[in-house]
């Protein structure tokens, strides 16, 4: 077979089939990233949601036998929504991140994988694939920057020079010998502007990243989030766009290429306060086709009494006394008195004496002499 003439038939089906770009990568080991996952494994950076080894994460031989090269898909997804609702007081709003908006986006690229891998498999009857989407093992970062779909910058995202860093990546491991394309040239130069605006100080310098202060992790933790990063969220309640949105290589990029991306406005900037009554039925009919999702309702909750607490919602007091005395998660009951606490009223200080008589929980008890603290400031 001619392999490049095959590689410009995979090229030309991939816009068909709606794949925005598309770059092509040997199948050698990921030498440079393993010595640094290893650094970032040594100095706790690592969030915990990483999957396979080390040297899974390196080595695409380890996952497919036979591997030869590697095809990375890029899909674009807006960066502005059209009529946008006002979080105003009394109608205070959260937000979920842009990579959150639309349908989730790991069917959406795992459908334009299938596509592509089908095509292969139609005109190269002994292709063997192995497809990943975020929770694969291969780092699509790494991979989109050997094939050339962009380069790494400094708020660790994928930059392309047509998309911005708004972009989800997705790639198939083949036994298929293509051709390799360049590399895209790093362009970040002196410019440092995500770095210094990093809302907790989590992108450590250029291109490293302490996970466990970044804010995109921290919405999606299920216990109580550490003090110093409560007021630091803001209305955010799933994901954290800082590092993209002040990046200048993101100046006025705005794609609208797939339906499936389009946001539902009143789902990813949700009213606050309803959110705190809301059933597990209920929150999957709303929710649960969006990424933001995955881990259930509880960390939106969590966010969603921080988010109260930020704007010190008086408007929400009813709920949050009725969270701190009444839910069964002590996460939920604890961080309620403690939003009660950033408030401010006289009534959340009787409210959270009246529930720390009841309660039996230490770390509850804990958030709640938190609270109490500060109405007595």
């Amino acid at each position: 077979m001619d392999f490049h003439q095959f590689k410009e038939e995979v090229i030309a089906h991939s816009k068909e089939i709606g794949i925005d770009k598309i770059g092509f990568a040997s199948a050698d080991v990921f030498g440079e990233l393993k010595a640094r996952l290893k650094r970032q494994q040594e100095l706790g950076y690592q969030s915990g949601f990483e999957k396979g080894s080390v040297q899974e994460r390196t080595e695409p031989g380890r996952l497919l036998p036979g591997a030869q090269s590697i095809i990375s898909i890029a899909l674009a997804y807006p960066s502005k929504m059209h009529d946008a609702p006002k979080s105003k007081k009394g109608d205070r709003r959260g937000i979920f991140c842009r990579a959150s908006w639309g349908q989730d986006y790991h069917n959406v690229l795992r459908d334009r994988l299938h596509r592509l891998g089908a095509f292969l498999q139609e005109k190269f009857p002994e292709v063997e694939l192995k497809t990943m989407v975020d929770t694969g093992e291969l780092s699509d970062r790494a991979v989109a920057e050997r094939a050339g779909i962009g380069f790494s910058g400094k708020n660790c995202a994928v930059i392309t020079p047509e998309f911005g860093s708004y972009v989800y990546l997705g790639e198939l491991v083949t036994n298929i010998p293509f051709a390799p394309d360049d590399p895209v040239e790093d362009s970040c130069g002196d410019c440092n502007i995500c770095v210094d605006a990093c809302p907790t100080d989590a992108l450590v310098q250029g291109g490293q990243l302490n996970a466990q202060r970044c804010i995109a992790f921290l919405t999606q933790t299920k216990d109580f989030l550490p003090d110093e990063f409560r007021t630091k969220i803001g209305n955010r309640l799933y994901g954290c766009d800082t590092c993209q949105t002040v990046c200048p290589k993101n100046r006025k990029k705005d794609f609208h290429n797939h339906e499936e991306f389009e946001p539902d406005p009143d789902v990813v900037k949700p009213r606050l306060t309803p959110l705190l009554s809301i059933s597990n039925r209920q929150f999957k009919e709303k929710f649960g086709f969006i990424s933001g999702s995955w881990r259930g309702k509880k960390p939106i909750q969590r966010n969603a009494i921080l988010a109260l607490a930020h704007y010190r919602d008086e408007t929400a007091i009813d709920e949050l006394i009725r969270l701190m005395k009444e839910d069964p998660r002590p996460v939920i009951r604890g961080t309620a008195a403690w939003g009660l606490g950033k408030i401010g009223n006289p009534e959340c200080f009787q409210a959270i004496e009246e529930a720390k008589r009841l309660e039996e929980d230490e770390k509850v008890l804990y958030e709640m002499e938190k609270g109490l603290q500060f109405l007595e400031q």
